[in-house]
């Protein structure tokens, strides 16, 4: 029985943070003729610009998540009977501390997960970490996992959303670097290694480089853009191929899922101790403020 999901990958410039009224017109224009219950997905930080293609302020940009944006996008997506993902925003947490944090929003027009960014891209960026990792069911679809950018350079953060159920990654992004090619290839790892889908959005010009891309469980890259223009990228995924390549093997071969058996020797994992530990992460300088 096939899970189809529509994707409709938003690879947009940046927005101010209070210009929910042109974001709003910009998904209405995006998803008209579409398929009905698309998913669709902005870049990192979309509403999080003081001017176009300048980053604004956290603190400045920031609001609680249930503020007057969260109340948008809950109208939105259920005006329009999409799965929504408006790319992440700046939150204002408790404390005054800031997240980088992605909410996904139903059909229905219900806010069902926010996942703050656990790697931020220091020194640069100076919002307070999550400590969690975040999947949302899609019912009658299937489960999504989400990742901020940097996100995507841990492979202990793509593994565990798959273990928790994860068939497609998301993945948005603001990277306005070189390291983008870089970007590309770790998703086809990501994806190769946890026999996932992934769908990595990044910003278009001047707000980042663009590179959005689509990739299957095998890591064969189905639809991508060709440069850094304002487009939108979209795909028609069936989520049931992710039991087919873990059943059968990438390549027909290799079912990593299914390497170990009932009796094979436990392996203990002194790196992690059953949880990341910024005081333990760099082995060379476990007393250091750590990097990720």
């Amino acid at each position: 029985m096939a899970h189809p999901l529509p994707l409709v990958l938003a690879q947009a410039p940046g927005r101010p943070a209070d210009d929910l009224k042109g974001f709003t017109a910009d998904v209405e224009r995006r998803v008209k003729l579409r398929a009905p219950g698309s998913l669709v997905v902005y870049p990192e930080l979309h509403l999080g610009e003081s001017a176009t293609g300048v980053p604004a302020a956290p603190e400045e940009a920031a609001e609680p998540l249930d503020g007057k944006r969260d109340a948008a996008f809950v109208e939105l997506a259920g005006d329009l009977g999409i799965w929504l993902v408006p790319g992440s925003v700046y939150e204002r947490g408790a404390g005054d501390l800031v997240h980088n944090t992605a909410p996904v929003y139903s059909p229905q027009g219900e806010r069902l997960a926010a996942y703050r960014k656990i790697c931020p891209w220091r020194p640069y960026e100076t919002t307070t970490p999550g400590n969690r990792f975040e999947v949302v069911d899609l019912p009658g679809v299937g489960r999504i996992g989400l990742s901020i950018c940097y996100d995507t350079w841990f492979p202990e953060i793509s593994r565990h959303l798959a273990w928790m159920g994860a068939e497609l990654i998301v993945n948005v992004v603001r990277t306005t670097t070189s390291d983008r090619a870089q970007e590309v290839v770790l998703n086809r790892a990501n994806a190769i290694t946890n026999q996932v889908f992934v769908a990595s959005v990044n910003a278009a010009a001047p707000s980042g480089v663009g590179r959005s891309l689509v990739i299957d469980p095998q890591g064969t890259v189905r639809a991508e853009t060709a440069d850094a223009s304002d487009c939108t990228l979209t795909d028609v995924i069936d989520l049931d191929e992710v039991g087919n390549v873990r059943r059968y093997g990438t390549a027909g071969l290799n079912r990593v899922w299914d390497q170990f058996r009932p009796g094979d020797p436990a392996l203990e994992l002194p790196l992690y101790g059953g949880r990341i530990d910024p005081a333990t992460w760099n082995p060379a300088h476990p007393t250091e403020e750590p990097r990720c």
